[in-house]
Order: structure tokens, then C-alpha cells, then sequence
């Protein structure tokens, strides 16, 4: 399985006005980082907002001499292929990208393909800070070298980040010539437990039973528990 962890970096946060400067990417193969980015700096033809410069730390300076996104959109395209999109705050970039890739008259990229690591965040920890230096924080990602907000840096930090939301790190463990994929591992994982000819013997001795159902017996007729009770094991 082949995923696009990706970021984007803009002159100011109105995607009608203002323009993408840096697209970073990198490629999961598996849940596991193949070694391949892709990392362009683009001439937005306009001003980058000074608040926004205040994040990236991209002048308008060191842009003059960048390709314009049209010229960057074929092989940014051809990267990312048809792979599943994985971004922080997905809906930001996707909307910056796909508003350029209008102007460029290319087809836009489907919603279907994002994958919100903001989301992922918050239901794995509902009450968390799900932003990128919280989450890297939280799973003991390095992250001493952001200073300043960088598209190909962050998507790196992302793509660790995402490994652990999704728990990568660990289905995709092998133990044999490190070929396995993660749908291999889970299959044959499966296969080891349907092969047990009988189930395991209770650890539970009749005396725990019957302290289980002097416990919910004390809870009163109406108590949850009953309704859900073995059939013959009426309450006594």
C-alpha cells in the first residue's frame, strides 16, 4: 500500500488570493517511509503575507527565481500518483492545492483521498492538543530542528507521527526475511489462531463464578448485568 504524507506551505491563509510556495511529500510504502520525498519551492507571483513569513520563515526574495506552480504540477502529479493523501489539517492544504491546480486547469485531487491526521488525533486521544508539535511531544518525535515551519520537514515529522496514530509500527513488525506486509502478518496471524483444536480451559474456579453472581445479584433486579446472563443461569 502506497500513501503520500504531505504539506504545504503558503503566502497567507485565503486560498481566492494567496498561493502555495512549498509542497514537501513523502513516501509510505506499507506504513513504512521508503526514502523517496519530493520537496518544490514555487514563485507565487505575489507578496507573501508578513504573518505568514513569521511561520516559514520563505521571503519574497528567495522565491523570485523559483518555478511557478505550473511548472512544478507534472512531476508533483506524477509523485503522488494515485496514493492515498495523508495531511495535517488536511482540508488547508487540499484546498490550497486544488485551487492551484485549477488555475493550472488540471483535474483537482478527490476528498476521498484525504487523510486528516487532526481527525486520527483526536480520536485517539479525544482530549489531547492534536497540533503537529503536540503529537510529536506525545509519541517522543524529535522535532529540535523545526524552528521554523518547513512543508518537506513537517510532512517528515508527520509521516512519523501518522505511523504511531495508526499504530504502523507494530502491524507492519516482521519476523522473517523482512518482506512481509502488514495484510500478510494479520493473515497469518489469523491462520496461527484457527489451527488451536480445542478453546483454552477457564482460569475461573467455581467459587470465583459464584462470587461473580452473588456481586450482580446484589445490584438488584433491574441491574444490566442480569440481562445478559448465560440462558439456564437464572438469577437465583
Amino acid at each position: 500500500m502506497r500513501e503520500i504524507v504531505l504539506d504545504t506551505e503558503t503566502t497567507g491563509l485565503n486560498p481566492a488570493l494567496d498561493r502555495v510556495i512549498e509542497i514537501g511529500c513523502v513516501e509510505l510504502v506499507n506504513h513504512v517511509p521508503s526514502g523517496r520525498t519530493f520537496q518544490r519551492y514555487i514563485n507565487p507571483d505575489r507578496q507573501v503575507d508578513n504573518e505568514a513569513e513569521l511561520v516559514h520563515g520563505i521571503t519574497n526574495a528567495f522565491l523570485a527565481d523559483k518555478p511557478r506552480f505550473g511548472e512544478v504540477v507534472a512531476d508533483f502529479l506524477d509523485f503522488v500518483g494515485d496514493a492515498r493523501l495523508i495531511a495535517h489539517n488536511a482540508s488547508f492544504d487540499f484546498t490550497f492545492l486544488n485551487a492551484e491546480l485549477g488555475r493550472a486547469a488540471r483535474i483537482p485531487l478527490a476528498e476521498a483521498r484525504m487523510v486528516d491526521t487532526v481527525t486520527l488525533a483526536k480520536r485517539h486521544s479525544p482530549t489531547g492538543p492534536a497540533s503537529l508539535d503536540a503529537l510529536c511531544s506525545r509519541f517522543g518525535i524529535d522535532r529540535s530542528k523545526r524552528t521554523l515551519h518547513g512543508a518537506l520537514l513537517d510532512a517528515s515529522l508527520l509521516a512519523e507521527v501518522y505511523i504511531e496514530l495508526i499504530g504502523g509500527r507494530q502491524i507492519t513488525l516482521g519476523f522473517g526475511d523482512g518482506e512481509e506486509s502488514a495484510e500478510m502478518i494479520v493473515e497469518g496471524l489469523a491462520q496461527i489462531a484457527i489451527q488451536r483444536p480445542m478453546a483454552l480451559p477457564s482460569r475461573l474456579s467455581e467459587a470465583s463464578r459464584e462470587s461473580h453472581r452473588l456481586l450482580v445479584k446484589s445490584f438488584g433486579p433491574k441491574a444490566i448485568w442480569l440481562a445478559y446472563q448465560p440462558a439456564g443461569e437464572a438469577a437465583a
